[in-house]
């Protein structure tokens, strides 16, 4: 089921949260979340029902893990953490990449070994990273679960099931239990619906208005200029943020309708002037799983220089692989590894040298280097083979020049003769295309780069908004009742939803829902 439906906003939700307290209030607290947990299956199983089967087994078998974990004995620990990983990664392995795998050795040994195509079932890739933390933690004496009921529903909680934020056992499911959480609260329900429309305006109008100008140059196999490549590929770069972002907004939303607090994903990582810096705002628990669980395990940086970027480029190689089965993610996880080695060099460089750089000059080509290296990773993220991400990098790159259509050609007079001299020649077609694409490019730019994020909205310390870098908290600072709602507020939030809602006719999907 999408949050983006009519099913889900107007049945689902209000149906689930009334239930959920009349629960809470006549019964008990446990009765309520046994139905909260079938209500987050039936979320779960709506797109594909056979599939309830797969997330219901992971459950039990982990769940059993878990618990022989928390109680054998130290030589024991460990091989039960082994056993539980390998399986998980193993389960995770044969849906995800066991056609890439057969594909690549029909392509290399031409053995023309032939399978039926494998559905990847809906958040595989997110209940797996959320099971094998909580595996590591149980190991760690961090958690102990001996509550089948209470660990399913740490696993199954539908606003963050399908595409995160990815929580640990810790943070959410103690809040279930707080007696403040148990009974239906104003500032509960007025920020939980505020920051749900502000996920929803950003899905469903800005995303969903941006995908139609990705599609005609990443889907086909016409040959593109640098115009087109660099508008297509921009108006990517903004569409996967509000996507993803959107999405996690209305999960942050919607568990703040239950009381509970979900840890913030994004903060505005495309303000961002380091590489470093976008992967502490760009999908907040991912990162935070990579490096807690994949990156120290390698070993971090306690081996000098060289193991250390060994382990960043490794786990952002894996961290490319993990996204999708292709070799077009392996190519980005591996842009991204080689970024952040060169990031981190550049920081050795400038600490040798006592250099601490703080003119305005200096961060704003900080920040255009590393928005330009995220747009061309972005490339190989969305296109659907190597080859067609190679030809959309080298029309970036000028390759097959630059054109501008007709239509826009004919009004700029004498600036045609300028343009022709720089290259730019004249192309056929009208110019709404293009325009259409850079004015809501400019405008998801202007969102994304200038305005505050949805925390920073709901969130002032002494009056401040968090602004500086690495000051934001992995806990979301809307779930602090220090804003008040306004009546302006809420007219705002009524505009926003009703945009929204007008848009729901048409198809639309998150993008993540792939990975």
């Amino acid at each position: 089921m999408l949050f983006n439906s009519f099913e889900f906003i107007f049945l689902f939700l209000p149906i689930t949260v009334l239930t959920y307290y009349v629960l809470a209030k006549r019964l008990s607290v446990e009765i309520a979340l046994v139905f909260l947990l079938f209500a987050s299956l039936y979320f779960y199983g709506y797109w594909n029902p056979v599939y309830l089967v797969l997330i219901v087994a992971s459950i039990i078998v982990n769940f059993f893990l878990g618990r022989r974990i928390g109680i054998a004995s130290t030589t024991r620990k460990k091989t039960w953490l082994v056993a539980g990983v390998v399986l998980n990664l193993g389960l995770l392995g044969y849906y995800k990449y066991f056609n890439f795998f057969i594909s690549n050795v029909n392509a290399v040994l031409d053995v023309g070994w032939n399978t039926e195509k494998i559905i990847l079932p809906l958040a595989i890739s997110f209940f797996t990273f959320q099971q094998i933390s909580y595996l590591v933690d149980a190991y760690n004496d961090k958690c102990k679960e001996y509550n089948f009921l209470h660990y399913s529903l740490f696993v199954c909680f539908f606003p963050q099931l399908i595409a995160g934020p990815i929580v640990h056992h810790k943070e959410m499911l103690p809040q279930f239990f707080q007696k403040e959480n148990l009974s239906p609260k104003l500032i509960n329900f007025a920020v939980g619906i505020s920051i749900f429309a502000l996920g929803f305006f950003k899905k469903t109008v800005i995303a969903d208005s941006l995908s139609v100008y990705v599609s005609p140059t990443f889907d086909t196999q016409d040959s593109v200029d640098l115009i087109q490549a660099w508008g297509a590929s921009l108006a990517y770069t903004f569409q996967l943020y509000f996507d993803f972002s959107g999405y996690s907004d209305m999960a942050i939303g919607c568990a703040r309708l239950f009381g509970i607090t979900l840890p913030v994903n994004f903060f505005s990582p495309y303000k961002s002037t380091s590489i470093v810096e976008f992967w502490r705002r760009w999908h907040i628990t991912l990162s935070r799983f990579l490096r807690d669980y994949l990156y120290i395990a390698l070993g971090g940086n306690k081996n000098g220089s060289f193991q250390r970027y060994r382990n960043l480029f490794l786990t952002m190689l894996l961290g490319g692989l993990w996204h999708g089965a292709g070799w077009t993610f392996v190519i980005w996880g591996m842009l991204h590894g080689f970024y952040l080695v060169i990031n981190h060099a550049w920081r050795w460089v400038l600490k040798a040298l006592n250099w601490a750089p703080k003119s305005r000059g200096y961060f704003a080509f900080s920040w255009l280097i590393t928005f330009v290296a995220v747009v061309f990773s972005w490339v190989y993220f969305r296109a659907p083979s190597l080859q067609r991400a190679n030809d959309i990098v080298l029309a970036m790159l000028g390759k097959n020049g630059a054109t501008i259509p007709s239509g826009i050609a004919y009004r700029l007079g004498k600036i045609r003769h300028v343009l022709n001299e720089l290259g730019i020649g004249v192309g056929e077609g009208s110019g709404s295309l293009l325009m259409g694409n850079t004015i809501w490019v400019i405008l998801a730019a202007f969102i994304a780069i200038v305005l505050p994020n949805s925390a920073q909205m709901f969130s002032k310390q002494n009056g401040v908004l968090f602004e500086k870098p690495g000051a934001f908290p992995m806990q979301n600072p809307a779930l602090n009742a220090v804003w008040k709602p306004s009546l302006s507020w809420s007219i705002g939030t009524a505009c926003l939803l009703a945009t929204g809602i007008l848009t729901l006719g048409q198809i639309s999907e998150f993008l993540y829902f792939q990975f």
